[in-house]
């Protein structure tokens, strides 16, 4: 799945291109990274994956997944996630 699609079924405004989120749940990141919710919770409460609390809520930016892809495609290599984390392996 792109990283657009989830935004493109669900936040079309009627008029011209839909505009993406940006924050994604963690339920639409785990699905976009192909890995179940729990992992990607998990990830989170490590300190090893960007995500942002409100109140007991979690959502992760949509900025941080994208940076993430394009350093991977960008290198053409392995990208840690826990780097876009304070503290994060750099």
């Amino acid at each position: 799945m792109r990283l657009g699609a989830i935004a493109e079924s669900s936040n079309t405004s009627g008029r011209g291109a839909p505009t993406p989120p940006a924050f994604y749940s963690v339920a639409e990141t785990a699905r976009l990274f192909g890995m179940s919710e729990m992992t990607l919770y998990r990830a989170i409460h490590a300190g090893q994956f960007p995500a942002v609390r409100i109140r007991g809520r979690l959502i992760v930016p949509a900025r941080a997944i994208q940076a993430m892809v394009d350093a991977a495609v960008g290198t053409g290599g392995l990208v840690d996630a826990s780097a876009w984390v304070p503290g994060g392996f750099a």
